[in-house]
């Protein structure tokens, strides 16, 4: 009695560090599914404290928080501090759908000088900086799992996927970093 039961992260202890690259699982984060008309993206956006991006594979950032888009009436929003995003939008009375995607989802920290290679290897996007600049983000494949990708730097990228996925995509990124 009085042991209290401690959820594992899907990648808890795992990840690798190796030349020119390092994939790390990401600290817990609170997800929102936004679903909105864009009649409803201003007061969503007040109501979040960020811009809900409007361009394709554009996100906005505001201190711990991120908007991707992911779809004309739909973004991925990430709180790296754990915020309530349901709460957030409650008051919102333009209609919306807000769904926390935060027990579904995990995430991997992906970066070095190898790191658009080893994702190149398993994601049809071009990943050059040309076409997927810092701060793009897009929903695509990384082998057969659904990711959605964002760049968060020249060389570092966020791996936004399924914990049911989670082990595959770490394990085709291990075998994509010993081949390319």
């Amino acid at each position: 009695m009085g042991e209290e039961t401690r959820r594992i992260a899907p990648l808890e202890g795992r990840g690798f560090d190796g030349e020119e690259l390092r994939v790390l699982p990401a600290e817990p984060a609170t997800r929102l599914v936004l679903r909105a008309s864009a009649e409803a993206c201003e007061d969503l956006s007040a109501a979040l404290g960020l811009d809900l991006p409007r361009t394709p594979k554009t996100t906005s950032s505001k201190g711990a928080r991120a908007a991707l888009w992911l779809g004309p009436d739909e973004w991925l929003v990430i709180d790296q501090a754990g915020a309530n995003l349901v709460a957030a939008c409650a008051g919102v009375p333009a209609f919306h759908a807000a769904v926390d995607v935060s027990h579904r989802n995990t995430a991997m920290l992906v970066s070095g000088p190898r790191a658009a290679d080893v994702l190149s290897a398993g994601c049809p996007q071009d990943l050059s900086l040309h076409a997927f600049p810092v701060g793009a983000a897009s929903r695509t494949m990384f082998g057969k799992a659904e990711i959605v990708l964002w760049r968060t730097g020249e060389d570092a990228f966020r791996v936004e996927c399924w914990r049911s996925f989670s082990d595959y995509v770490l394990l085709l990124m291990e075998a994509a970093a010993r081949d390319v």
